[in-house]
């Protein structure tokens, strides 16, 4: 199987993610609690694969290609481009449920769809960036990636809910999302370089899993989302020790 079939094959199952979470929203199953408890896992298993895969990958690589690339700049770049989507394009984003029911408008959820579209395509970019160097990485990458994608989906169902859209535009949102997922293994394949696009994708991994992910988790104190960060790292340790090579 080619390298890209098996990156599309896994970006496929993370897509359907972002779908299962809109669904979540649209048939108001509320669950507010457990994601919260599933950002919690997801952005501990991010924050280990970014500093104990990513960066040790990109440093091997560059030993092994002798090239010149500068990595942290590549990494505060792909930082700043979620950044910039997610917290400038758009007036306001945080993950979960939206509650600023007031403030929302259709321009604001369009806008908020344009951030995330951004931020999905560049999930795809990782999924493509680490089967590019590795079956194992790209492995440990879709589960970095997957962990969060139906937090996706339920964020941008319930701000376009909010906003004044209807259900089904709602899923046609997380649809949008998923494809944008599909492109972005497309893109990294046909024009990309594991070389660049692996620290600018650890970049703005860090940014989903720091900036987007735990400010959620800081919302409820206690031991008990401190302990499920940590059970997402152990999740990563585990995984990283049977994945394949």
């Amino acid at each position: 199987m080619s390298t890209l079939l098996l990156s599309l094959l896994f970006a496929l199952a993370a897509a359907a993610a972002n779908i299962l979470g809109s669904t979540i929203v649209t048939s108001q199953k509320w669950a507010q609690r457990s994601l919260r408890y599933f950002i919690a896992v997801g952005s501990g298993f991010m924050m280990g694969t970014i500093f104990l895969e990513m960066i040790p990958e990109i440093m091997k690589a560059q030993v092994k290609t002798q090239t010149s690339v500068s990595w942290p700049a590549l990494l505060l770049i792909g930082y700043l481009i979620v950044h910039f989507f997610e917290h400038t394009f758009t007036a306001h984003m945080h993950f979960g449920e939206e509650t600023h029911h007031e403030e929302m408008n259709p321009a604001v959820g369009f806008s908020a769809l344009v951030g995330m579209l951004v931020h999905t395509f560049f999930d795809g970019v990782t999924i493509g960036a680490g089967f590019m160097i590795s079956q194992r990485v790209g492995i440990l990458l879709f589960l970095a990636v997957f962990l969060h994608k139906i937090v996706d989906g339920f964020t941008i169902a319930s701000i376009v809910v909010s906003s004044g859209y209807s259900a089904a535009r709602a899923m046609g949102a997380s649809v949008l999302l998923a494809i944008a997922t599909l492109i972005g293994v497309v893109a990294v394949h046909t024009w990309g370089s594991a070389d660049y696009a692996l620290p600018i994708t650890a970049g703005c991994t860090l940014y989903i899993a720091a900036t987007d992910l735990m400010p959620e988790v800081n919302q409820e104190v206690g031991v008990r989302m401190a302990v499920l960060v940590f059970a997402g790292m152990g999740l990563f340790l585990l995984v990283s020790q049977i994945a394949p090579g």
